[in-house]
C-alpha cells in the first residue's frame, strides 16, 4: 500500500489477510522473544497464560476459579499453527497459536530433529531509539544518532549542501512512510524532517515510546514501534471482565485436554514476561538437565535500552 497524497498511510481493507514481515515482527516483540516452530511439541502453562491476562487488564482475578481436574499444570501439545499479528490501532504485536494436546501414547514418541526448533530471526542491521519530547514535537524532527544513521540508512551524497535524501520505510502493515533525511545544524546532526510529524501524529506517539529502523537483506528499510507502558484505563462494560477471561482460557484448555481437540491461544510478548508456550525440548532440558541448588549463581538474559541482549 502507498501513502496518500497527504502523507497519511491508507489502512488495509477489513478482513484482509496479510503475511507480516517476520524480521520486523520479532524486532518489535523484542530480542528475547522466540516463537516455537510449527509442527514441534510444546508445553502450555495455563498459569502463565493467566498471568498475561492479569498484566493486560492490570487486575488479578477476584472470583473463585472453578476446579478443572482434567487440566494439568502443564499441557504437552503439538503446535499446529502460528500466525503473527499487529494491532491496526496500536501496532502492538501478538501471535495466534493453535495447540493440539497429545495423548500419553503420543508423548512417548521419540524427538524428531526438528523438535529443537529454529531460532526466530532477529535483525542485525538496525537501530532503536526511545523518543524524546523534541522527537515528538510537531515543529521539530527526529534526531537520529550519527552512528545509527551511517549504519542503517543509505549513504548521503555529501557533494550536496546540505546533504539530504528521501527515505521510504514500510511498517508492519506494509504501509509506506516517506521521510526527508538531512544532515545539518551546528553541530551537524542527522534529522528526519518532512513526513516525520505525519508519522508521529498517525501513530499517536509520545515521548517514551520507541521506534526502530531495519535495513534488511533485500535493501529495504523497515520501520516499527514499541509503545511505553501506559496506565491501564477502565475497561468498558462491553468487554469481558478479567475474571471471565481467566475462567474462559482455563475452560477452553480443559475442554481441549479432555476431548483431545485443538484450542487457540493469543500471546502478547510485550504485555507480560510470562512465556506460557515453550518448546518441549527446552522444558525437558530445564527440568531434567539443569540442577539448581541454594546459593548457586546464574546468568540471565534481559533487554536493554538499546534493544540488545545482555
Amino acid at each position: 500500500m502507498k501513502l496518500s497524497s497527504s502523507g497519511q498511510g491508507q489502512q488495509a481493507h477489513e478482513g484482509e489477510n496479510k503475511c507480516l514481515n517476520s524480521e520486523l515482527w520479532h524486532a518489535c516483540a523484542g530480542p528475547l522473544v522466540c516463537l516455537p516452530t510449527v509442527g514441534t511439541r510444546v508445553v502450555y502453562f495455563p498459569q502463565g497464560h493467566s498471568e498475561q491476562v492479569a498484566a493486560t487488564t492490570n487486575k488479578e482475578v477476584d472470583t473463585h476459579i472453578p476446579n478443572y481436574p482434567d487440566l494439568p499444570p502443564q499441557l504437552i501439545c503439538q503446535l499446529q499453527n502460528v500466525t503473527m499479528h499487529a494491532d491496526v490501532e496500536t501496532d502492538e504485536v501478538y501471535a495466534q497459536m493453535s495447540l493440539q494436546p497429545l495423548t500419553p501414547e503420543e508423548q512417548k514418541d521419540t524427538f524428531l530433529p526438528m523438535e529443537l526448533g529454529i531460532p526466530s530471526k532477529q535483525p542485525t542491521n538496525y537501530f532503536y531509539k526511545t523518543l524524546t519530547a523534541s522527537d515528538t514535537s510537531t515543529h521539530g524532527g527526529f534526531s537520529v544518532p550519527r552512528r545509527a544513521a551511517e549504519k542503517v540508512f543509505p549513504p548521503l551524497d555529501f557533494s550536496q549542501q546540505p546533504p539530504a535524501q528521501e527515505l521510504i520505510a514500510r511498517d508492519l502493515h506494509d504501509i509506506e512512510w516517506k521521510f526527508r533525511h538531512i544532515f545539518r545544524g551546528q553541530p551537524k546532526r542527522h534529522l528526519l524532517t518532512t513526513g516525520w510529524s505525519v508519522f508521529v501524529s498517525a501513530k499517536r506517539l509520545v515521548a517514551g515510546d520507541s521506534v526502530l529502523f531495519i535495513w534488511n537483506e533485500k535493501n529495504q528499510l523497515l520501520l516499527g514501534i514499541r509503545r511505553a507502558t501506559r496506565p491501564q484505563t477502565v475497561m468498558p462494560s462491553s468487554v469481558l471482565s478479567s475474571d471471565s477471561m481467566h475462567i474462559g482460557l482455563l475452560a477452553a484448555a480443559a475442554h481441549a485436554a479432555a476431548t483431545n481437540s485443538c484450542f487457540t491461544v493469543f500471546y502478547n510478548p510485550r504485555a507480560s514476561p510470562s512465556d506460557f508456550v515453550i518448546p518441549l525440548s527446552k522444558y525437558v532440558k530445564a527440568v531434567f538437565h539443569t540442577r539448581v541448588s541454594v546459593g548457586m549463581r546464574f546468568r540471565m538474559l534481559f533487554e536493554t535500552e538499546e534493544s540488545s541482549v545482555r
